[in-house]
């Protein structure tokens, strides 16, 4: 009887862990990266069978948010407008996120790119809301009547934590450009607010901007709440 027992409660036991060890065999990025491609795969499909009023409902658009659509705050996040779009944020995203995942750990990351996801589309829809009402309010914050998808908010927050962390670490803009952290940032965040406003592409500045505000911020908490550590971490990676 007592061996039974043994024997059941091993096997409960080690259920258990399987069903962790499930979740922790793969990084939080990677589980990010198939939540958005999977995503992208089903609303692709429910596009094709309901129509394109189907992205009304999981995109963000200002005007739409401020009529109770507050759900689409989430789903944007994980929403992409084409495949091309998906690929550029995905690649981006596992490079950068597995890299700062292993600097602050699982659960930092993961509520680190859900706020700061989250704080973009907000940002996005209320300077939009507010602002792209003139002609060169909408080419700067967006129009109020657009509608917007994707994960880049979150994506630059990771590279604004990054660039408080390990400033010099370097890295290449548009795979191609070497440049120390800090520099690439507001590189890329200038050259894709500028192509925006000269070019009227469809980038979403602000939702980059309020990622980036939300990564700056969390990366100066941990410099000041682990001084030492970070110190370590950014003087490792000065190139």
């Amino acid at each position: 009887m007592n061996r039974n027992l043994r024997v059941y409660t091993s096997g409960k036991l080690d259920g258990g862990k399987g069903i962790d060890n499930f979740f922790r065999k793969h990084s939080v990025t990677t589980w990010f990266i198939i939540v958005n491609v999977v995503a992208f795969i089903m609303a692709t499909f429910l596009m094709g069978v309901i129509g394109e009023e189907f992205i009304s409902w999981i995109a963000i658009q200002p005007n739409a948010f401020f009529s109770g659509m507050v759900w689409t705050l989430l789903t944007s996040m994980f929403m992409h407008g084409n495949f091309s779009h998906l690929l550029v944020n995905m690649v981006s995203l596992f490079f950068i996120g597995n890299f700062v995942e292993k600097l602050i750990g699982r659960k930092r990351f993961f509520w680190l790119y859900m706020a700061s996801g989250i704080f973009a589309g907000l940002f996005f829809v209320f300077l939009a809301y507010f602002f792209g009402i003139t002609e060169w309010g909408v080419k700067i914050f967006g129009s109020p009547e657009v509608f917007a998808v994707g994960a880049s908010g979150a994506i630059f927050a990771l590279g604004g934590l990054l660039a408080v962390l390990t400033p010099r670490l370097k890295v290449y803009v548009f795979f191609i450009l070497p440049m120390q952290m800090w520099l690439a940032i507001v590189v890329l965040l200038g050259v894709l607010w500028v192509a925006s406003i000269s070019a009227g592409l469809p980038f979403g500045n602000t939702a980059h901007l309020g990622g980036l505000l939300v990564g700056l911020g969390y990366g100066f908490y941990l410099k000041k709440k682990y001084k030492r550590k970070t110190q370590m971490i950014a003087k490792y990676f000065s190139g």
